[in-house]
């Protein structure tokens, strides 16, 4: 189960990254979860992999996560320790990837982050603080269930804790 309030640094980048640019296709074919890890980002922001601490929160403009529904592209991002992502809109299949292994995922259309600002997310409510500036945002309500999913560590978990989806 993860934490309900997360605190972390923004890494902050722009519009339309890609699954690709996310983890390249050619670190995909391994079972290795430290091989993402270690080249997530790397095309992008070469230093990404040395900056980023555990609980860091990634920020990004419109379509994160669009190109191939690869589910690596998440898994990558939380290996490497970064404990959400807030985006302006997500491409739906990276949404529910991400959904899937377990990394939150909160939609706001407008927001004022910088590189370094300290944010805290309260998953339960979807409010995310920009510490640093004083503001604060409220994500897109996301379904119960899958607040729910993200809470057990992911869909397998969620399945085995559950033995199905709820109906709510």
């Amino acid at each position: 189960m993860i934490e309900t309030t997360l605190k972390g640094n923004a890494h902050v980048y722009g519009n339309n990254i890609d699954t690709d640019a996310i983890i390249p296709g050619k670190y995909t074919k391994t079972l290795d979860l430290q091989t993402f890890a270690d080249h997530v980002l790397e095309d992008l922001d070469p230093g990404f992999r040395s900056k980023v601490r555990k609980g860091d929160i990634l920020v990004a403009g419109d379509n994160f996560g669009c190109g191939s529904s690869r589910e690596q592209a998440p898994l990558a991002l939380k290996v490497a320790g970064v404990s959400a992502v807030v985006a302006k809109y997500f491409a739906r299949i990276f949404f529910r990837n991400a959904v899937n292994i377990g990394l939150p995922a909160l939609e706001i259309p407008d927001f004022d982050i910088l590189p370094n600002d300290e944010l805290e997310i309260d998953l339960k409510s979807g409010i995310v603080k920009n510490l640093t500036k004083n503001m604060q945002y409220r994500a897109a309500k996301m379904p119960q269930t899958m607040i729910d999913i993200v809470n057990e560590g992911g869909l397998v978990n969620y399945l085995r804790k559950y033995g199905d989806y709820r109906l709510e």
